[in-house]
């Protein structure tokens, strides 16, 4: 189905430690992409989110960086504008470019080693790493120590990662990336199955279904960090209000896969990059967009292979 990478321009890059459990992820587009953002999540961690909404005076921003590591995290997109700073990218100042980076982190650090969290230079580090070949799905990036369905606590959830895929809508190619860190747990909408979620004992392989556990009122063992980042990139060519409605049509594929999604703790967002000249109808690019969302988010769980005593989907 592909990852983000074919959308052209669009680069990404990993900086994974497997040892701490953490790391990071960044999207360039280092021939600008206008931006749009949604964020239907209540406790979201960012930076740069004002010049992703309509009305900010730059047209174009230059990459993304998503990490975990919480609010300490979000040092890691300093690295990134210093790389992209060191290549000339930027917005055109007189006094020389300026990298226009958006962040958004998650909260790793019930998994990850206590004190190690994603740096300016591993930012740097997955800026350098980063290509245009096919996404690494899985445990790497952001997603090394994402983990999903919370509700009973961190003896009965799974790992999951990083997941990307990307179809055609007419004239244009529509792409995503999603890094899964959900409440919640992660349903497959062709049969309305869990696949993976909180499980109802640490040593069972059954689901308790989170939001019938919810609507019951259980909150037994709920942590309340939780978050899904997601980029989508486009070649069709967007405005800002255009794109940050896609943005919000993209969140539909949310809450296909997430259930319960939009929890009051979850810090989920939707960052959107048009990147290309292409044309095709608005409502194509969203209806396309949900639909690489909803599988971004299957291929985050599907790929994550068991870590630190949490199970996961991926067998090696």
């Amino acid at each position: 189905m592909g990852t983000l990478t074919d959308i052209p321009g669009i680069l990404v890059g990993h900086a994974t430690n497997l040892e701490a459990a953490t790391g990071c992820t960044v999207i360039l587009c280092e021939q600008g992409a206008v931006p749009g953002v949604a964020i239907p999540g209540s406790a979201t961690g960012t930076e740069e989110t004002e010049m992703l909404k309509p009305g900010h005076v730059t047209d174009r921003i230059h990459g993304v960086c998503f990490a975990g590591g919480s609010a300490f995290g979000l040092e890691a997109a300093s690295g990134v504008r210093h790389f992209l700073e060191q290549k000339g990218i930027g917005f055109a100042t007189r006094s020389g470019p300026v990298p226009l980076v958006a962040g958004a982190i998650l909260f790793d650090l019930g998994m990850a080693t206590r004190g190690v969290r994603p740096t300016r230079e591993m930012g740097e580090a997955a800026a350098a790493a980063a290509s245009g070949k096919p996404v690494e799905e899985g445990a790497v990036g952001a997603g090394t120590g994402a983990t999903v369905g919370h509700l009973l606590g961190p003896a009965c959830m799974m790992k999951s990662g990083v997941g990307s895929a990307s179809i055609q809508a007419g004239a244009a190619r529509v792409a995503a990336l999603a890094v899964v860190n959900a409440f919640g747990d992660v349903i497959d909408p062709s049969d309305g199955r869990i696949v993976a979620g909180t499980r109802k004992t640490a040593g069972s392989s059954e689901f308790a279904n989170t939001a019938d556990a919810v609507l019951s009122g259980s909150t037994s063992g709920f942590t309340r960090e939780h978050t899904t980042l997601v980029c989508v990139a486009t070649d069709a060519s967007l405005d800002r209000v255009q794109a940050s409605k896609i943005a919000q049509m993209a969140t539909a594929g949310m809450a296909r896969t997430l259930s319960p999604a939009f929890a009051m703790s979850d810090g989920d967002i939707v960052i959107v990059l048009s990147a290309g000249a292409s044309k095709a109808p608005i409502d194509s690019i969203g209806v396309a967009a949900a639909r690489v969302v909803a599988e971004s988010i299957l291929r985050a769980v599907r790929l994550a292979p068991a870590m630190r005593g949490v199970p996961g989907l991926r067998t090696r």
